[in-house]
C-alpha cells in the first residue's frame, strides 16, 4: 500500500476531463503520491501510464507494472522524457501544480512555517539553491520583486529592510528564523495568510517553477496527438494566467496568430470556458484544494 503522501484535487473532474482511452498513451506530470495517476491506471485496459516528479521521495509510491514508469526529473523536460521511453505522442497530459501535502507536512523539507525547520523548500532536494540561500545572498532588487509578483507582498519595503538588517547581523536559517524576523510587519489577524504568501514566493523562486511551467506548457503542445487533451490544475493567478493565455493561443501572452485571410489560429480547443473549480465539500474536507482552478484544452 503507498504511503499517505497527498489528497488529490479535483481527481474525478481532472482526470474524467482527459477523456481516457482504455489503449490510450497518458501522462501525470506531477506524480507525488500517485492519486491522479492511480485513477488514470484504474480506466486503462492495455495503455500506457508515464508518471514523472522531481521529488525522489514520490518514489515510494510507484505504481508496480510494467506498463507504468515513473521518471524522477522535473515536468519542464516532459518531452524528451516521454521519448525517452519510446513515445513520440500522447494522448493526454495531466499536471497539478500544487506543493504536495507530504512535502507541507514534512518538517525537514522546510516548506511551512508551522514548523521549526531548516529553511529548504526545495522540491528537488539535489537542488543547489535552498529558501535560507535565498534570503541570504539574494539582492535586494532580486527580493522586492520576488516577493512582489510571486507573493503580492504590500509592505514589500518594510519586508525586504527587515530581511537585509537581521542577515548583517547573523545569517537566516530556520523558518523560525524567518517567522521571528517577520514578526513586527505581520497584520493582525491575517498573520498566517501573509506568512503564507511570503513562503510561496520564496517557494516558486527556488523551483524556477514559473519557467519550468512554461517550458511544460510548450512540450506538452509538441508531445499531444491531434484530439490529445491537457489538463492543468493551478493555485496561483500568475500560473493560472499562464495556462489560460496558452490554452487559448498557445502563446504564453495569450497572442492569438492570424493566417494570411486575418483568419485566427490556435492549436487549441479550449474544453473550459470558465476554470473549474473545487466543490464546497471537496475544500471542507481538504482545505488546500480551496484556491485551485483547473483548465483543460483539446489539441487541434
Amino acid at each position: 500500500m503507498p504511503q499517505v503522501y497527498h489528497i488529490p484535487v479535483m481527481l474525478k473532474e481532472s482526470v474524467d476531463a482527459l477523456c481516457i482511452k482504455s489503449g490510450g498513451i497518458y501522462v501525470d506530470a506531477t506524480y507525488g503520491g500517485g492519486g491522479h495517476s492511480r485513477e488514470i491506471w484504474g480506466r486503462l485496459k492495455n495503455g500506457r501510464l508515464i508518471a514523472i516528479d522531481q521529488d525522489s521521495e514520490a518514489a515510494a509510491n510507484a505504481i508496480k507494472d510494467k506498463r507504468f514508469s515513473l521518471i524522477q526529473n522535473n515536468f519542464r523536460f516532459i518531452r524528451g522524457l516521454v521519448r525517452s521511453e519510446g513515445i513520440e505522442a500522447v494522448d493526454g497530459i495531466l499536471a497539478d501544480l500544487g506543493v504536495s501535502s507530504h512535502q507541507f507536512d514534512t518538517r525537514e523539507r522546510g516548506f511551512s512555517f508551522r514548523f521549526d525547520a531548516p529553511l529548504d523548500m526545495r522540491m528537488n532536494n539535489k537542488s543547489s539553491l535552498t529558501a535560507a540561500k535565498l534570503v541570504n545572498t539574494y539582492s535586494e532588487e532580486q527580493l522586492r520583486y520576488i516577493l512582489t509578483v510571486y507573493g503580492e507582498i504590500d509592505n514589500v519595503g518594510r519586508v525586504v529592510k527587515l530581511l537585509m538588517a537581521e542577515r548583517e547581523r547573523k545569517a537566516i536559517h530556520t523558518t523560525g528564523d524567518l517567522v521571528e524576523v517577520l514578526k513586527p510587519c505581520l497584520p493582525k489577524m491575517m498573520e498566517h495568510k501573509y506568512l503564507a504568501k511570503i513562503f510561496q514566493s520564496l517557494r516558486m523562486e527556488i523551483n524556477r517553477e514559473m519557467a519550468a511551467l512554461e517550458q511544460f506548457l510548450e512540450q506538452s503542445l509538441k508531445l499531444l496527438k491531434p484530439s490529445g487533451r491537457l489538463a492543468v490544475i493551478t493555485y496561483h493567478s500568475l500560473e493560472d494566467r499562464l495556462v489560460k493565455n496558452f490554452m487559448r493561443s498557445g502563446d504564453k501572452k495569450g497572442t492569438v496568430a492570424k493566417d494570411f485571410f486575418g483568419n485566427e489560429t490556435t492549436p487549441f480547443k479550449v474544453i473550459t470556458k470558465k476554470a473549474i473549480t473545487p466543490t464546497e465539500e471537496e475544500i471542507k474536507n481538504n482545505t488546500r484544494a480551496r484556491s485551485a482552478k483547473l483548465r483543460v484544452a483539446e489539441k487541434i
